[in-house]
């Protein structure tokens, strides 16, 4: 048995696969969060300092997540997840010109994603295009999901749970 291990150990010595006590490259690539994932949780974050009523805490937060979505979607463009986040968080601050432009080209790759045409329709609230939030409703109309009965509340002047 000792002639096994030693033969083992010069073999692992002798190709260089000797083991570590830390992790590999891999794995620590795949413990790596991406700018996308990063931001999403920075946004999460956000959206439960704002309903405790830390707006500031939660304003630069979102600033934090808006400037790495901007980064994923230099490196990734064309995302509809990503588009959907670029337009919330910046129209959480406060851009609605912008925060609008992201959830277009969003719905031009994706016209029926549930996120997008969920916060497009609250943009449409906030900015007093009713008739185009009701548009944003009616698309959603059919999905059975929480972000038709979210945006149906916002249209009807109840504030947003999230």
């Amino acid at each position: 048995m000792k002639k096994v291990i030693l033969t083992f150990s010069m073999f692992l010595l002798i190709t260089g696969n000797v083991f570590s006590a830390g992790s590999s490259s891999d794995e620590d690539s795949a413990k790596t969060k991406s700018n996308y994932e990063k931001a999403v949780t920075l946004i999460k974050v956000a959206k439960k300092n704002e309903k405790k009523g830390k707006v500031e805490k939660a304003i630069k937060e979102y600033a934090k997540a808006q400037k790495l979505l901007i980064e994923s979607n230099d490196k990734t463009p064309n995302d509809a997840d990503t588009l959907n986040y670029l337009g919330f968080t910046t129209r959480k601050l406060g851009d609605f010109e912008n925060g609008e432009k992201y959830y277009l080209q969003g719905l031009d790759i994706d016209p029926n994603h549930k996120g997008i045409n969920e916060y497009l329709g609250e943009l449409y609230v906030a900015t007093k295009r009713h008739n185009l939030a009701i548009e944003r409703l009616e698309v959603l109309r059919s999905c059975n999901c929480e972000e038709y009965e979210q945006l149906k509340a916002v249209i009807a002047g109840e504030p947003s749970k999230y």
